[in-house]
């Protein structure tokens, strides 16, 4: 059983990982940039470790410095919540090394799912209906709309919606 949990996140997905965490009777533990050090999610929190600086960069995408976090606050279990190192698989390696337990998919799988030409590769196999893709030279009107996807990337960006035939060679470009 899991009795202390560190959100490696802030705001909003924070306090909803530490209110489920309070029903079930597990003690919290927030991090916070300097100058999150005031924000509701390291209020709610049971514990709170600070990580130096202001900039993400710095301080919530930063993997190493939130394993430390967890270790020195006595959490047993990291969250990723969303973005930030959520879909990072050496994150998620470096906790499970750390003797921690990681709370959420395991480091192959969000390395499987990295490619969305994988992933799709994957489901395939899996028997999952997918939409066919249709290639730019074929695409006719009956095609549209298209939604053109960059292979790698995350968080719907990349994608663009095409609604004629002549904006879509220039939305793949």
């Amino acid at each position: 059983m899991i009795s202390a949990l560190l959100v490696a996140n802030r705001g909003e997905i924070a306090r909803r990982v530490f209110r489920t965490c309070r029903e079930l009777g597990i003690s919290t533990v927030a991090v916070h940039s300097d100058a999150d050090a005031g924000a509701l999610h390291v209020r709610e929190a049971d514990a709170a470790v600070r990580l130096p600086g202001d900039a993400p960069a710095d301080t919530y995408l930063r993997g190493d410095l939130i394993v430390k976090a967890a270790l020195a606050a006595g959490a047993d279990a990291v969250h990723p919540g969303y973005g930030f190192l959520s879909e990072n698989a050496g994150f998620a390696r470096a906790v499970g090394e750390a003797g921690l337990v990681w709370i959420g998919p395991p480091p192959g799988a969000m390395e499987a799912m990295a490619s969305k030409t994988r992933a799709k590769e994957i489901m395939r196999g899996a028997g999952v209906p997918l939409l066919s893709p249709v290639p730019v030279g074929a695409a006719g009107e009956g095609d549209l709309p298209l939604v053109v996807k960059a292979a790698l990337g995350g968080g719907g960006r990349g994608m663009r919606v095409v609604r004629s035939l002549g904006a879509l060679e220039g939305e793949v470009a």
